[in-house]
Parts: structure tokens; sequence; C-alpha cells
């Protein structure tokens, strides 16, 4: 029994480094995992106490639990049983896709990296790619938002940078959560997006059972006051323009509120504008398939050759920002005001919506410059040019829109808009004037597009 037991030394070292994790699993890593814990819970107080609009409960809850609570919902479980009936497939394989798509689509929000790191990140990226300067600010209204009431943030969608861009300047007021589509969907965006608050949806999905898992989802979302952020366009502005409302997250909104409830909804329009695009070219070129939706040209080498070329300019001294970007934070609309019974449709509401977002699109140096070379036609001078973008500017302010004058110089402004359409060739300066190169003209008007729908 008291024998000498001889055992190999790699069984020795196998058990000790077993007996080191079973220790530092039961007893350090949990007073470990407190110590992070209760410091992310300060931080967390410290954030919601500056904050306009504070992170609801609902965002902070575990995600498996929302999982669990969305996949068991009676109203999924009724999709469930209808999509079993009319597939002739079992419940249990109907519930698990309804539990797929509801992993898919809830989000893992964590505080810490939406404000130590996205906030940071998407300040450093904004300011280091653009002049970024906020327009229309309606502080007085954003004060006067109950507590208890659920913000949505509408925007109109110029560029997949809008992301980034409103999570910075709205960073001050409150955390946003995203309804981001399947482009999103790729390593290891989706996983840093997800933690960041955004939720996916599958825009062209006629799945009733998906359609059902969503709506449950943004009506659960709405209901806990959670702060979203929406396109109501449904996806990028091919041509510039600002394009009619999807109805289906509205549609969605509208179906689960009370107008009798104690929680109302508010939207916030906010409009955006760039005096460059990143990925103008790539939209302008689009074309739309045998079913109608867009197809865009774009490859990786060309995206991997334009951040080479910029790179190497920015290594020589010789690489410029992209202008001016601006977002403008228009009025709050409650949506118990809408209507008397507090009662809206769909389509009246986007419209509505839509309109709100378009009148706080900022004018930016390159769009109004744009807009009186294409709205001439011909060649003009840099004095003509000065003159004609003056009458547009001041009609355009005369009507309420929001015009960014950088140093509060309009000859300066004008300048800004030339030079950056002359650098991308877009225009050229001859004897005559600037003269507009053909091959450019639907770049241009994909500018004007942008400001194309202010009253004048």
């Amino acid at each position: 029994m008291f024998q000498t037991v001889e055992i190999p030394i790699w069984l020795v070292f196998l058990g000790g480094l077993t007996l080191t994790i079973a220790v530092l699993n039961r007893v350090l890593v949990p007073s470990v995992r407190w110590f992070f814990r209760a410091r992310i819970n300060r931080a967390l107080r410290r954030v919601n106490e500056r904050l306009q609009l504070s992170i609801k409960p609902f965002s902070l809850t575990k995600r498996q639990v929302l999982v669990d609570r969305l996949t068991y919902d009676p109203v999924v479980m009724s999709a469930v049983e209808a999509e079993a009936r009319h597939r002739g497939i079992p419940n249990e394989v109907a519930a698990e896709e309804a539990a797929r798509y509801a992993r898919e689509i809830v989000p893992s929000f964590s505080a810490a990296t939406y404000f130590l790191f996205g906030v940071k990140l998407s300040r450093w990226i904004a300011q280091k790619l653009y002049r970024v300067r906020l327009g229309a600010n309606e502080n007085a209204s954003l004060e006067g938002i109950h507590a208890d009431a659920t913000v949505i943030f509408v925007m109109n969608h110029r560029s997949n940078f809008d992301y980034l861009l409103v999570t910075y300047l709205a960073s001050e007021r409150t955390s946003l959560s995203y309804a981001a589509g399947e482009w999103a969907q790729i390593w290891p965006l989706e996983q840093v997006a997800k933690a960041m608050g955004a939720f996916f949806i599958r825009r062209r999905s006629e799945n009733p059972l998906y359609r059902k898992v969503l709506s449950r989802y943004v009506q659960m979302a709405t209901e806990a006051g959670v702060t979203q952020a929406v396109f109501p366009e449904g996806g990028l502005s091919r041509d510039g323009k600002l394009r009619p409302a999807k109805l289906g997250l509205l549609s969605y909104i509208l179906q689960g509120f009370d107008p009798a409830g104690t929680r109302d909804v508010v939207f916030i329009p906010v409009g955006l504008n760039y005096d460059r695009v990143l990925e103008d070219r790539i939209l302008v070129g689009s074309e739309l398939d045998e079913k109608g939706r867009p197809r865009f040209r774009a490859k990786v080498s060309t995206a991997l050759w334009f951040f080479l070329r910029h790179l190497w300019m920015r290594i020589i001294g010789k690489w410029n920002r992209f202008g001016y970007a601006s977002v403008s934070f228009g009025a709050p609309i409650t949506l118990r005001s809408l209507s008397s019974d507090g009662r809206i449709g769909a389509e009246a509401l986007g419209h509505k919506l839509i309109d709100a977002v378009g009148k706080v699109v900022p004018v930016l140096p390159v769009p109004l410059v744009a807009q009186v070379l294409l709205d001439s036609g011909t060649p003009l001078r840099r004095a003509q040019i000065v003159d004609r973008a003056m009458v547009l500017k001041d009609r355009l302010v005369d009507q309420g829109a929001h015009f960014h004058l950088p140093r509060g110089d309009f000859d300066y402004a004008v300048d800004v808009g030339l030079r950056a359409l002359v650098r991308r060739k877009v225009l050229r300066e001859t004897d005559e004037g600037y003269r507009l190169n053909p091959a450019q003209e639907p770049l241009l008007a994909y500018y004007a597009n942008s400001i194309a729908h202010l009253p004048r």
C-alpha cells in the first residue's frame, strides 16, 4: 500500500496543469470577473449620468436571454405553428429556424465596446477623412423629450460612412442601435457591429416566419425604450436623390404602438451630406438586375488601390481630406401627435419622416457648386459661379435650409467646391471658364441631387 509508484513526468505535468486550471476557474477567475464587472458598471453609471438619453436595461440584458425571449414569444410561436402547417414540417424544425433567425437578429451590445472603442474609433476616422461639422441642432427640443419615450433617429442614407459619422456626433446624447443590412454580416465586421448594438435585417426576405421574428424584435426593443437609428430609404441612394421610405420597419413600429400606453415614440430627423462620398462612383455606376435589384461593380482590388494610393499621398505630404461632412438634427416628431387618436398609416408616416429628413439635409460647397454648373449647362467663369451660387444659397436659406459656410467666407466656400470637382476631373478649367467633363456628368448630378429636393 505504501510502495513507491512511478508516474511519467508528462502525466505529472498534465495533472498539475489540470489542477491549476481548476483552481483558477473556481477561485481566481470569478474574483477577477467580479472586479472587472464592478469597474464596467461604475463606468456605465457615469456614462448614463451624462447622456441625454440613457442606456435602457433591455440593451444590457444578456444576449442569450433576449434570444430566448424572442424565440419563445407567443406571437413567434404562433408563427412557427403556422409555418409548420404551411410547409408540412414538424414544429421542432420550424422552431429551430425561428431560433436561428433570432440569433442572427439580436445584437450583443457592450457599453464598453461602444463608448471605449466604437465612439473613439468613429471620431478618429471621421476627423481624419473629413472636416466634420454639426449643422442644425434642435437642442431645446431634444431636452424636452420625456425620459420614458422611445427615441428613433431617422436618417437619409448617403454612404456606409453614415454609421460612423452619426455614432460619433450622437455619442454625447445616447448610444444608437442601428438596423444594418446583409452587407455587414461578414467576419469580423458582424461581431463588431453586434457589440455596437446593431441588429441585422434581410431587406429582401419574403419569408413570413423571418419577418415575424424581426417584427417582434423591433417591437420588443421599441417597447423597452431602446434608442434606435434607421434609414427609412432602405438602402444607399444611387443617384444622390432622397428616396421614398420603405415601410417595413415603420410598419412594425406602428403595429406594436399603443396610443394609450405610457411610452410614446419620438422620431428625430437627421440629415447628412458630404462633399465627397467615398463610394460615389460605385453607386453611380450600379445597374439593376432582372429583378430590379441594384448590382454594384465593386472590386477588392479597386478598394485596395484606392487605399494604397491615398496612403502614399499621405506619406509624401500631398493628401487632403475629402472636404466637409455635416449632420443636422431636426425637431422631434412624436407618434401620438400625428393624429387625434394616435394612429397613422405606415405610408403617411414614411412620407412625413422623409419630408422632415429632407428639410435638414445640409448644403455643402460641392453640392452647391454642382447644382450651379448643372443648371447652367454652359462653361462659367469663377465670378459667374460665385454670383449664381450666392443667389441659390440665399434662396435655399430663405426657405429654411442650413448652409455650412467654411471659415465664414462665401468665396472660399465656392473655391472649396470648385477645387474638389477639378481635382476629381469632374470639371475642367479652360480659357472659357469651368467646363463640365461629359463623361463625369452623372457624378456631378449625383452631388447636385443631394440638395435638389430643397425648396427654393
